[in-house]
């Protein structure tokens, strides 16, 4: 459901549905904190007027506690990223640590995570490395619109596009229609993204329980957490956030969220705590 919303929202580019969470005090920032978020797995679901999720409950949770306010604004993903670059977005939440975003924003780990080659499970031979999916020249990749896993993520993307294999698409459970198609569509990405995009879906919710992991040597487990602007942010304003993801960060509160929301079998492809080791 929440994957058909995105759609509509790409189609109607000047529409956005925002959120706002309830200000119950105006002592920790010194404006409301603009978030724009897009569906992700179940890290942030969106259903009709309904955002929910790992992420959002954090949020929500932050702004009891400490005083700041977030208003939520949906939409895809790319878009996510555009207004990130452009200073339009106070905070990229949830988000990879790349260099790229490095330039643009001070990233705050929140969990460790890892993108692995994600396919509907056959007999082929393993893919351990980004050269062997280079070579395997009758696979192709189906990718969401401004995913980033880092530099060697974006050189094998770059390599399969100049070979005409990338499929880009919009969100995850279009990515999902493409693989359950035909066998050789693949994808990269966190499992649980995955995962948590298409449970519940009718179109897709088959591939549940048919999906093979397959981890890539160049793409290993890194930090995912929020990036705060360097643009649009205070300089108070960016201390008083980065303080506060650092203390949400050390509570342990992210990782007991991803295990409230999925099966221990499915995070150990992907998701770890941070004090565990790499």
């Amino acid at each position: 459901m929440h994957a058909s919303i995105l759609r509509k929202l790409s189609q109607y580019s000047l529409l956005a549905f925002s959120f706002l969470v309830p200000e119950l005090s105006a002592a920790g920032c010194s404006r409301p904190i603009n978030v724009p978020i897009s569906a992700t797995g179940l890290s942030v679901i969106v259903r009709a007027e309904s955002v929910s999720g790992i992420y959002p409950d954090l949020l929500r949770s932050i702004a009891e506690k400490e005083g700041c306010q977030f208003v939520f604004t949906v939409v895809p993903r790319a878009r996510l990223e555009a207004m990130f670059e452009a200073g339009k977005a106070d905070i990229l939440i949830p988000a990879s640590k790349t260099p790229r975003r490095d330039d643009l924003g001070l990233f705050v780990p929140l969990i460790h995570s890892r993108a692995t080659l994600i396919s509907i499970q056959s007999n082929r031979p393993s893919i351990k490395t980004a050269q062997d999916l280079i070579e395997r020249q009758d696979l192709r990749l189906a990718l969401v619109r401004g995913f980033d896993y880092g530099d060697a993520y974006q050189t094998l993307v770059a390599e399969l596009t100049r070979q005409g294999r990338v499929f880009m698409e919009s969100d995850v459970v279009s990515v999902a229609r493409l693989m359950k198609s035909g066998s050789t569509y693949l994808t990269i990405m966190a499992p649980s993204i995955f995962d948590g995009a298409i449970r519940g879906d009718a179109r897709v919710e088959e591939l549940l329980g048919q999906l093979r992991y397959e981890p890539i040597n160049e793409l290993p487990w890194g930090d995912s957490g929020v990036y705060l602007s360097k643009t649009s942010l205070s300089k108070s304003d960016t201390e008083q956030l980065r303080q506060i993801f650092e203390r949400t960060s050390r509570s342990g509160v992210v990782w007991k969220n991803f295990q409230r929301y999925y099966q221990p079998d499915l995070l150990k492809e992907g998701i770890r705590p941070l004090n565990s080791s790499h």
